[in-house]
């Protein structure tokens, strides 16, 4: 029953913002500062599944400016944990499929993200050129997960350069951002889904590097959230122990 209620809830409010943005949205259609705004509403969310998100790292992306966050990419809760962590001026790059996604779509669009058509890899190709040139002349940051896809409880999959190539080819700063693991324990029909964290780890330089630096900066990368991620998963653990380890403590 407490999963339908808040699945109810969050389609009321989703359905609603949308309907919002759309109208919002008409006076200055595809603005990059309507993303930063919408997000901010996206916090209801949390409120709705009752989970306490730490927020943390702002200090290390102090005067970056432009830059390409990436980000792990777990489940549909991303929606819960991660709009908060987005930065002004930043959109996100989607599989161009979004569009079609009920009222989300929609509102993806006008807000002023970006669609790929991620099977035609030479319309990839002049999307990254189109955004490096976007990011210099609309001063945007851009927000892409490079996994591709939700890992779905399979850990941190495997990279993709796209993002990498776009921050060296614009010279702007990698910054990672990782996320606690959420995958199977928030769930909408808990009371209470407990602490995660969400983290901004430290800007990579790029103005230095040569797109044949793409591949070697993404697994690096990679390792670096990996370790990042474990760190936060003991640090949740610590601060939302689970019942059998509660029981153990007790006896």
């Amino acid at each position: 029953m407490l999963a339908f209620i808040r699945l109810l809830l969050a389609t009321v409010f989703i359905i609603f913002t949308c309907l919002f943005a759309l109208i919002y949205c008409l006076f200055s259609p595809r603005d990059p500062k309507h993303v930063y705004f919408f997000s901010q509403w996206f916090k209801v969310l949390r409120k709705i599944v009752n989970v306490q998100i730490i927020e943390r790292g702002e200090e290390k992306i102090a005067g970056v400016g432009k830059a390409v966050y990436i980000s792990n990419h777990q489940t549909v809760f991303d929606f819960v944990t991660s709009p908060g962590m987005v930065r002004p001026r930043t959109v996100s790059i989607g599989k161009k499929s979004l569009l079609w996604i009920p009222f989300f779509g929609p509102l993806y669009w006008i807000t002023g993200n970006i669609l790929i058509d991620r099977e035609n890899k030479a319309k990839a190709r002049d999307t990254i050129k189109q955004v490096v040139t976007a990011i210099h002349e609309r001063n945007l940051s851009v927000w892409m997960y490079p996994e591709g896809t939700r890992s779905k409880g399979r850990g941190l999959l495997p990279f993709k350069t796209g993002a990498f190539r776009m921050a060296i080819e614009a010279g702007v700063p990698i910054v990672p951002m990782v996320v606690s693991s959420t995958y199977n324990k928030i769930n909408l029909s808990n009371r209470d889904n407990g602490t995660v964290i969400a983290e901004y780890l430290d800007p990579i330089d790029t103005s230095s590097m040569t797109v044949q630096d793409a591949r070697a900066l993404a697994d690096r990368c990679h390792e670096m959230m990996l370790n990042h991620i474990a760190k936060l998963d003991a640090e949740v653990l610590a601060l939302n122990p689970q019942p059998e380890t509660v029981a153990a403590k007790s006896s």
